[in-house]
């Protein structure tokens, strides 16, 4: 028996010599050909790959047929028509009356259209013009001839398409088989989704997104029920998932070498082993072996990795067997706008925004979590860094594989700055009023959102930064960091900042002079609401020094929310939004102006203008206005315009 208390990984190897292990033990098995084909009816076809050439049984159209409504006429018959010595035809003996479509009468060779003719007698027509052979007429075969190719083989079956199979004589076509997979999801801790978890226990989603990545790529998947993470257990679903003769199995999660993963040594015992870690980042765990003849991959457990396992090797493995090529997407070189740190031995992917801000395409990385289910959502596109690189520096491209077309990126309006969960609101009203605008914004927080307008790396800044001589908001800020920038500053929302504390406030919070007794978690250096701390604390004499957590940094509200949820922080500054969110309690400490910065040069894009008539509109300002610690009194107003 292979000891199973731990794995340890084969070797980390290179992205494409793991491609083909799995290839050349697919061959070896017999399975690496293309699926073979299957009838299915033409109203069943849509999407489907053509199995084998798709030939004309019929001619279309399969008789000559007139093109207009009108008269049939042999062409010789009008040769003599001229304006001045009008032509008559005998109804019916020389010119004859059809309907688009009908078929032309025997020896006749045209059509003259009916508003070309006078009809002075029941029984006869008069022309005015000749006309040629063939005029007017859809000629046999025209669209085309028995015995032509209507579609090659490893086709993607359009709505066209079917009416040329059908024009063409074909009720039936034969298509590639569906690759079928069955999936596995495995742990103990997992519940299935709709289920509330409870402490330590995780929603099971990575199957639902294995799974329509299959379906997207043409196959069919069926889950199975959770497999606790048992050997045992493990190896029973396994053996009953084989039995099935699927085309592929996929082990969700156990790829690890954890105490508790299991997937390489069941896979070593029951079949071959041919890969366990590759060398890419995310999803470095990736597993591949035979069973039975029968591929299996074992899938990492967090969902940034298991969503690019689906698409590294997945779904290009299930339109090989589809005999299409891979999903073409757009490949673009974009501007990195900030520092890229790789491990030099991985072929590195990450998930980046992309929005084009001038003439220039640039590229922001999502959080780089594997477990940040939200980066999936949010990337435009996915970044390689390739092996044996070190990373990607600030104003360096980087090639970015684009998962929306390159106009809806173009329409993109990015705004980087400080964090405020009601620009997702924004967001939204922006998509439904203007369909194809979309809204991304990096947390970088007020100073770096200036700093982004200064580099020109985005269309507007979310700003809150008190100026602790004046004690008013932002101007002196974008007058310094901004000198020389034409720029309008439009005010967003009068918002409420103040302490959020566990539910009940069990520690008493309730001033700024509390914070030297507490665990605190901070915003990061250029923050506003990290400005606004350092201001109160000047203020009153407290030194960062006394505060313990101090150097606890997060990127967002909601991110110093959860930390308090999670016990790791008794209090932290933020604003009220954020405390509601996770049932948390809220001490306010006072109303800020959170404004946007928008440059000039970006005030004549679509989408930066689409966004003001958003902000202005009285929709928006009545459902930000109903979120609790927001005010919209100034919402939309230009508070300062600066010019050169």
């Amino acid at each position: 028996m292979t000891d199973q208390s731990r794995n340890v990984y084969l070797e980390d190897i290179p992205l494409d010599e793991a491609r083909a292990r799995l290839e050349t033990a697919l061959r070896q098995a017999g399975r690496w050909a293309a699926l073979p084909g299957e009838p299915v009816a033409l109203d069943e076809a849509l999407g489907r790959i053509t199995a084998e050439p798709v030939w004309a049984k019929l001619s279309s159209p399969h008789y000559h047929a007139a093109a207009m409504d009108g008269y049939a006429v042999r062409a010789r018959d009008t040769l003599n028509a001229t304006e001045t010595r009008p032509l008559s035809l005998a109804l019916n003996e020389q010119a004859y009356p059809v309907n688009t479509g009908d078929p032309l009468p025997a020896d006749t060779n045209a059509v003259i259209m009916i508003e070309d003719v006078q009809q002075p007698a029941p029984d006869r027509i008069e022309i005015r013009a000749p006309v040629a052979p063939w005029q007017h007429v859809r000629m046999m075969g025209e669209d085309m001839v028995a015995t032509e190719l209507v579609l090659p083989v490893n086709h993607r079956i359009r709505p066209v398409d079917i009416g040329a199979m059908a024009g063409s004589g074909h009720d039936i076509v034969s298509v590639r088989r569906r690759p079928s997979v069955i999936i596995i999801p495995t742990g103990a801790e997992l519940v299935p989704a709709g289920q509330t978890p409870q402490p330590g226990q995780i929603i099971e989603y990575n199957s639902l997104v294995l799974q329509a990545q299959v379906i997207e790529a043409g196959g069919t998947a069926q889950v199975t029920p959770i497999v606790p993470d048992q050997p045992e257990q493990l190896r029973a679903a396994l053996a009953q998932a084989l039995r099935q003769r699927p085309d592929l199995v996929l082990v969700l999660s156990g790829s690890s070498a954890g105490s508790k993963d299991f997937t390489a040594s069941i896979l070593r015992e029951m079949g071959n082993l041919l890969v366990h870690g590759i060398a890419v980042r995310p999803g470095h765990p990736v597993i591949m072996g035979m069973a039975q003849g029968t591929p299996v991959i074992g899938v990492p457990g967090y969902p940034v990795s298991a969503a690019l396992t689906g698409e590294l090797f997945i779904q290009p493995l299930i339109q090989h067997w589809l005999g299409t090529a891979p999903a073409a997407r757009p490949r673009v070189q974009a501007i990195m706008t900030r520092k890229l740190l790789s491990p030099t031995g991985d072929d590195d992917f990450v998930r980046v925004s992309v929005a084009q801000v001038g003439d220039r395409l640039l590229a922001t990385p999502l959080n780089r979590g594997a477990g940040v289910i939200t980066s999936l959502v949010r990337a435009d596109g996915l970044a390689h860094v390739p092996r044996f690189s070190e990373g990607v520096d600030a104003g360096q491209p980087v090639e970015v594989m684009l998962y929306r077309s390159l106009e809806a990126v173009r329409r993109t309006v990015l705004a980087m700055g400080s964090h405020d969960p009601m620009l997702d609101l924004l967001g939204q009203h922006l998509a439904t009023r203007f369909p194809g605008d979309h809204l991304a914004s990096a947390n970088v927080g007020s100073l770096g959102g200036l700093v982004a307008l200064r580099r020109q790396e985005a269309h507007l800044a979310g700003i809150h930064l008190l100026d602790e001589e004046t004690g008013e908001y932002n101007v002196s800020y974008v007058q310094r960091q901004l000198k020389g920038v034409s720029l309008h500053l439009i005010t967003f929302a009068h918002r409420e900042q103040g302490f959020i504390v566990a539910h009940g406030n069990p520690l008493g919070v309730r001033s700024w002079d509390d914070l030297p007794r507490l665990r605190y978690v901070n915003r990061q250096r250029g923050a506003g609401t990290r400005v606004l701390l350092d201001y109160e604390l000047k203020r009153r004499g407290i030194s960062p020094a006394d505060i313990v957590g101090y150097e606890h940094e997060e990127y967002t509200h909601m991110a110093v929310a959860a930390a308090i949820a999670a016990g790791s922080a008794d209090c932290g500054l933020g604003v009220r939004s954020a405390a509601l969110a996770l049932g948390l309690d809220f001490i306010s400490v006072g109303w800020e102006r959170y404004d946007l910065a928008i440059p000039a040069a970006h005030l004549e894009h679509s989408g930066v203008q689409h966004l003001i008539a958003v902000l202005n509109s009285a929709e928006f300002q009545r459902a930000l206005g109903a979120q609790p610690g927001y005010d919209v009194r100034e919402t939309g107003k230009v508070q300062a315009e600066f010019s050169l």
